[in-house]
Order: structure tokens, then sequence, then C-alpha cells
């Protein structure tokens, strides 16, 4: 559940704002919200029914866009390849403050450093 919650949270923060104004609201009530169909249905007077097709209309829309343009994929594979650089960085820098470095490890950190970079750069 937590990863699909996630899931719906990525795609709706990428993508929301492509979406109709309707099928923004209903979203956003139901998932961020945490409003049942029923309490939409109610406050818009419409059928439970018609709340859960515009709110999976909406989720098709938004995982046919991410299907076709893998813009959330490509992002949380950056945000993996900055934190290895980071941390590459790191190491240089501790190993860099005791003065315990040699030219093994500066040589894998730096082949590490320069092999995220490279990553980023493919995207």
């Amino acid at each position: 559940m937590k990863n699909q919650a996630y899931r719906m949270a990525m795609l709706f923060d990428f993508y929301g704002d492509l979406l109709t104004e309707r099928q923004r609201e209903f979203y956003d009530l139901y998932y961020n919200e945490d409003l049942s169909l029923a309490e939409i249905a109610e406050n818009y007077g419409i059928s439970r029914q018609g709340v859960r097709d515009v709110i999976v209309r909406a989720e098709a829309a938004m995982t046919e866009i991410e299907d076709k343009t893998h813009i959330i994929r490509r992002f949380q594979q950056s945000r993996a390849a900055i934190a290895a650089i980071n941390d590459a960085a790191d190491r240089l820098l501790q190993s860099i403050d005791r003065r315990s470095y040699n030219d093994a490890m500066l040589d894998e950190i730096a082949r590490a450093i320069k092999e995220n970079a490279a990553k980023l750069e493919q995207e």
C-alpha cells in the first residue's frame, strides 16, 4: 500500500497540472485529503461510481504520460546518482581530513565520482 500511495503522489506531483480541473480536484481529495468516494460524491452531488470513474481516468492519464516520458524514473535515477556522488565526495573529504588516503583509494573515489557524473550526463 505504501508503494502505491508513493507512486500516486509522485504521479500527481509531476503530472497533476495536466489533468482537467475536476480530475485534479477529485484526485487530490481522494489521495491527499483522504476523503472516501462516498464523501466526495456527496459533496459534489454525483454518484460514487462517477467519482471513481474520474479518479481512474486521472490515474490512467498520468500513468500513460509516465510510460511515454519516463520523467519520474529518470528523476529517481538522477537522485540516486547524485547521492552516490555526494557519498564519494564525503569519503574523499574524510580521507583528506584524516590524511589516511592513498593513491588506490583516491583512484577508486575519483572513478566513482566520474562514473556517477557520466550517468547524469546520459539522462
